[in-house]
């Protein structure tokens, strides 16, 4: 079974749950799941979390997002892309200026409305359902934040944009929001998701892709390891003698925590047929060290990336002062990374 994450990049014409599916037979197990829905029409960007890496689902889903959208004015659609029933249609009498400043208001926090076609739930019914069946329903503006909006391309009446944006903003509807502020509607045409988190298109890899390295035995080049998400926290690992209690998702004693030691770990890692584990920087060693004292002296948090003594990674603990002891903040018990 393979642990940690995938970087895939979606096609036009499949939704994030065909992804799942697709992945399930290319990888052969069970335990998928996707980190945040892309509408069928979009492309781009779609981290996968597999075996014990579905324990980040949500942890990922929270992440920041980057859009490169295309949008044309002086069209109004029931869905706000183009796949939808236009509901409107005006002459886009304005200047490529008065677009910039309409856009500008957007950029910080907003409110912003849901569309009735996606697949929040309201009642415990997803909007889209409803807005199939002819409905249209209550919504509450739902706060979100707009970090920058850049124009890319200004070919009048469309244009295209690059976004950075936080988790939950509808793109979509940031362009219908553009054009009903400038009074000719908006409708978006193209989506393409270029970051999500720390994953970025430019290392994305296809479906197609992903199954030709399977057939070939190659796709574990392709699993990201659970622990590099967590890169920036300090790492230690824990004596043998602590070892059983690790095993146990328990809390370990400041005692039995040490410095990492990564040639040592490499070394044990290869030996036993497991991920070389991620290098350390300098000062994740030296905040390490820190930890393994007992101390958790410029540790944010006092978080640290606990591995055994073979270095092999197993969770993320919190060490607490006042009781000299580690406890365990997300455990991801090791396993097998073969595909069977």
């Amino acid at each position: 079974m393979y642990h940690g994450m995938i970087n895939v990049y979606k096609e036009a014409g499949y939704t994030s749950h065909d992804v799942v599916a697709k992945l399930r037979g290319i990888c052969k197990q069970k335990r998928i799941g996707h980190t945040g829905t892309l509408d069928p029409d979009a492309v781009g960007v779609l981290p996968v979390c597999l075996g014990n890496g579905t324990r980040l689902c949500d942890m990922l889903t929270d992440k920041d997002k980057e859009y490169v959208a295309d949008f044309c004015l002086g069209i109004t659609t029931d869905t706000q892309d183009i796949s939808g029933t236009v509901l409107e249609k005006k002459d886009a009498d304005v200047s490529a200026e008065d677009v910039e400043k309409a856009a500008a208001l957007f950029v910080g926090e907003y409110l912003q409305l849901p569309p009735m076609y996606s697949a929040l739930k309201v009642g415990g019914k997803k909007l889209c359902d409803l807005a199939r069946a002819g409905k249209e329903v209550e919504r509450t503006p739902r706060p979100v934040t707009v970090y920058s909006l850049e124009f890319l391309k200004k070919e009048h009446p469309c244009y295209t944009i690059r976004v950075a944006c936080s988790k939950g903003t509808y793109i979509r509807t940031l362009c219908h929001d553009i054009g009903q502020r400038l009074g000719c509607g908006a409708v978006m045409t193209k989506l393409v998701r270029t970051k999500a988190g720390e994953f970025g298109i430019e290392n994305a890899l296809t479906l197609e892709k992903l199954e030709e390295m399977a057939k070939v035995g190659t796709l574990l080049e392709a699993v990201i390891p659970v622990e590099k998400m967590f890169r920036a926290l300090p790492a230690v690992s824990v004596r043998e003698a602590g070892f059983k209690a690790l095993r146990n998702g328990n809390r370990l004693r400041a005692e039995d925590v040490t410095a990492f030691e990564e040639d040592k770990a490499a070394e044990n890692a290869k030996a036993a047929g497991e991920r070389v584990p991620e290098a350390a920087s300098k000062a994740d060693k030296e905040k390490g060290n820190a930890g393994a004292a007992g101390e958790s002296r410029g540790v944010p948090g006092g978080e640290v990336r606990m591995y055994n003594h073979q270095g092999i990674f197993y969770g993320i603990y919190r060490y607490e002062a006042e009781r000299e002891m580690y406890v365990p903040v997300k455990m991801f018990l090791p396993g097998d990374n073969v595909c069977g």
